[in-house]
């Protein structure tokens, strides 16, 4: 379809966070052909959409989420940590199964729309199930293994590497295991391995808690960070999610191997886990993407409140209420996320990007006045400012209505008799010194 936006304020993000004020964006099947100011045009259009002075802009890419978990959203909040996974979480997952996580799935994918959230990075069991639900609602998902020493295996996740790249256009997939703490020595030596014959970067829950720092030191004398890269784990890119307590070498290796932090600040608050160094990661010029984490642990899948909260506990944590500029956080809940998802073509607006873009009503009382439209979106904006949100070309969700093959009630509807199956049988608790049946959940930290 060729969709052309007129009458639209544009933030493209090519070269900063300037805004043309009247501007127009044509795009041509999946790709945007032009985006600048209005100029005349013979073409045909299936569909011209007024923008009415509202702001056309990149889509936020969730660069680290459990789609999936939004069937424990609520559950069982306010508890202690090893309580919660060991009680709650643990039984309830170890029931899941492959339907149930494409319909949970879809379920994200509604909530994502509502965000402007464009693309998501997914690490959750069932990765068919997951692609499948991604492609049928016309969204775009990079899975990244969640391998273990209880899930997955080295031959799986390089069997999937390969099948996934061919999948659907709307699909990828990038290497990665849950962590130091799941994953056994001569696994992470062949997680390298994988990586030099791929020539492929990798992605890991990395440094979210200090337990898990201390633990990893207590057995091998160093951090999870130096770990992995003397096991060669990082010769080929990637990065860590949550990176919350990280030692100034740590961050050195980040820096010096051009490595992705994906910081997590709502779930991070949530669980206490702590606060993530991100002033200091960007001082040394380490990229910097956001993510919601799973809807368990957040429990809420919005770029908006997450780049609120990278921003302003970061201000809380230097003591200095000039950290952390908006304009930054911007630019890594667009740009920088595209990037450390492998997503190139889904950066920003220019000709010849992929269409994955989000229209921003201007017209409501938190978005005025216009004093800086591009720190509004950081400091007062919300998934309320979500007109449209549009993924590969398609408008998948506009003004309220969502336009994904499925009615949203199905989908909650499903949602529902999941969840009610799974509490009315979920397994007691593991005692202790027994692991359940699918071992420590590779989505949580415990």
């Amino acid at each position: 379809m060729n969709i052309r936006f007129y009458h639209a304020r544009l933030l493209t993000m090519q070269q900063d966070c300037s805004i043309q004020e009247d501007g127009e964006l044509w795009v041509k099947g999946n790709r945007i052909e032009y985006a600048g100011p209005p100029k005349e045009s013979h073409e045909s259009w299936d569909r011209e959409i007024d923008a009415g002075g509202d702001l056309l802009m990149p889509g936020f890419k969730n660069a680290h989420t459990h789609s999936a978990m939004t069937f424990l959203r609520s559950y069982a909040d306010d508890l202690p940590l090893l309580q919660w996974l060991q009680k709650q979480v643990f039984p309830m997952e170890a029931k899941l199964t492959g339907e149930d996580v494409y319909h949970l799935s879809k379920l994200a994918i509604l909530e994502y729309l509502t965000s402007g959230i464009t693309a998501n990075f997914d690490m959750y069991f069932y990765p068919d199930q997951i692609a499948q639900a991604s492609v049928d609602c016309g969204f775009r998902t990079v899975l990244c293994s969640s391998m273990n020493d209880f899930v997955s295996s080295l031959e799986e996740m390089e069997e999937n590497y390969h099948k996934f790249q061919n999948f659907s256009d709307l699909i990828g997939y990038c290497l990665g295991f849950h962590a130091e703490y799941t994953t056994s020595k001569p696994l992470l030596e062949g997680v390298a391995a994988l990586a030099e014959k791929l020539d492929a970067p990798v992605f890991m829950h990395n440094s979210e808690t200090a337990d898990e720092v201390a633990q990893c030191i207590g057995r091998y004398g160093v951090t999870p960070t130096l770990l992995f890269d003397r096991l060669g784990i990082f010769d080929h890119g990637g990065g860590g999610f949550h990176c919350v307590h990280m030692t100034d070498e740590d961050l050195d290796i980040f820096a010096r191997r051009s490595l992705f932090v994906v910081t997590n600040p709502g779930s991070n608050s949530k669980l206490a886990s702590g606060i993530a160094r991100l002033t200091e990661m960007c001082e040394k010029g380490i990229p910097v993407a956001i993510g919601t984490d799973g809807p368990a642990s957040n429990n809420c899948l919005d770029m908006f409140r997450e780049m609120f909260l990278a921003t302003a506990l970061q201000k809380l944590r230097t003591n200095n209420a000039a950290a952390m500029d908006a304009y930054e956080v911007l630019r890594m809940a667009c740009v920088n996320g595209a990037h450390a998802m492998g997503l190139s073509d889904c950066d920003m607006l220019a000709p010849g990007k992929l269409a994955d873009l989000v229209l921003i009503d201007l017209h409501q009382p938190n978005m005025q006045p216009l004093n800086n439209i591009a720190k509004n979106l950081v400091y007062s904006g919300s998934k309320q400012n979500v007109r449209l949100t549009m993924v590969n070309g398609k408008i998948l969700y506009k003004d309220g209505q969502f336009h994904i093959g499925e009615s949203p009630e199905s989908i909650y509807a499903h949602a529902n008799q999941i969840m009610e199956r799974l509490a009315g049988a979920a397994r007691p608790c593991t005692p202790a010194g027994e692991r359940p049946a699918r071992g420590p959940s590779p989505f949580v930290t415990s």
